[in-house]
């Protein structure tokens, strides 16, 4: 039995727990069980050490004994270098050397949240899944992890001494590449309306993607009628989510909004937006399983999917993902799941942090 401390570590929230993880060999799934957690609000503190300190005095007044971890892993909401990180939105500079010297740990370890995500699939049971393709699971291939949220986050884990290597990428920053005319007016809108030479997958696939698919669509609808058209209620949140354009905090979530009423199918034109997005979402997770061959398993993540599962389950995403000309048989192979557990990443840090010992 070992005890371990994982952490989520966000610019809003970070959520902290006390795992004990037990294995009966090398080649075994480690378990998990969750001794105490607890949630904070990251702004209230001005590091990750009183956070922590205040976590185990909650923690050992809760279990009745104080609780000692060894070995603490991570995730953090940003780009990690040389096991330091600076969250710039917090004001906190993170290091493991010195979070192991404040905090009596014999090991830290910080891993972005995306490769966490990543160490965390393999800890999912079935229930944390719905499957959107069975393929022919080969527990010997790479697995590919997508998730669409705020941002677009791609890695890819590699079998590796009876378990796997976690690596992340760059992926969702590649070119948005569209397939219909449809698409390439979307890419040229994208263009002008941001004034920029280029425009990534990330723009189109994630939250802010669905709302910049509603704004093309809403926009070319006006520029092609002759009739004033009324403002739906999403028009409207989008319309005061533009014109808060610039504030640090915002009153609105129109990517949310678009997703509900798509869901609902009380508005056409989130409607289209959604359908848009689930297909460049289908043929972007197509494009990373192209160059990995995931046959261990291509698990789509984010805090998206999960929330528009009828979407997800009409069949685009899946006919996006396996629409890749002659090589296509090669995809209807490879199982695609969705994740359904959004502690995915905290399990994900704690499996890490269970590697770190000795």
């Amino acid at each position: 039995m070992t005890l371990l401390l994982a952490g989520d570590i966000g610019g809003t929230k970070t959520i902290l727990r006390l795992v004990e993880a037990q294995t009966t060999s090398p080649q075994a799934k480690i378990n998990l069980k969750t001794l105490y957690e607890a949630r904070y609000s990251s702004q209230h503190f001005p590091d990750l050490v009183p956070m922590v300190q205040q976590f185990y005095k909650e923690a050992a007044e809760k279990v009745g004994y104080a609780l000692a971890p060894q070995e603490a892993c991570f995730a953090i909401a940003g780009p990690v270098v040389n096991n330091t990180s600076i969250l710039t939105n917090l004001g906190w500079s993170l290091d493991g050397k010195r979070l192991e010297a404040e905090l009596a740990l014999k090991h830290v370890r910080l891993i972005n949240d995306f490769v966490a995500v990543g160490y965390g699939v393999v800890g999912l049971n079935p229930e944390d899944l719905l499957t959107l393709q069975a393929g022919k699971p080969d527990p010997s291939a790479p697995i590919g992890v997508i998730g669409a949220g705020t941002g677009l986050g791609e890695g890819f884990l590699i079998p590796c001494n009876n378990g796997y290597e976690v690596f992340g990428s760059e992926g969702g920053h590649a070119d948005f590449s569209p397939r219909s005319e449809l698409e390439f007016q979307l890419l040229k809108y994208l263009l002008d309306r941001n004034n920029i030479q280029r425009i990534s997958v990330e723009r189109v696939v994630s939250g802010q993607g669905i709302t910049a698919i509603y704004q093309f669509l809403r926009d070319r609808q006006l520029t092609g009628s002759a009739q004033p058209i009324a403002e739906s209620p999403v028009g409207q949140i989008v319309r005061t989510w533009e014109h808060e354009a610039g504030r640090s905090e915002k009153t609105v979530d129109p990517a949310a909004a678009i997703a509900t009423a798509a869901l609902e199918e009380t508005d056409r034109l989130c409607e289209q937006a959604m359908q848009i997005f689930v297909e460049a979402y289908g043929v972007e997770a197509g494009n990373l399983a192209l160059k990995l061959l995931p046959y261990g398993g291509l698990y789509v993540a984010g805090g998206i999917a999960s929330k528009i599962l009828p979407l997800m389950q009409t069949g685009l995403f899946i006919r996006a993902f396996g629409q890749k000309g002659r090589i296509s048989p090669l995809l209807e192979r490879v199982p695609v799941h969705i994740v359904l557990n959004p502690q995915v990443g905290l399990i994900g840090a704690a499996l890490c942090a269970a590697r770190l010992e000795g």
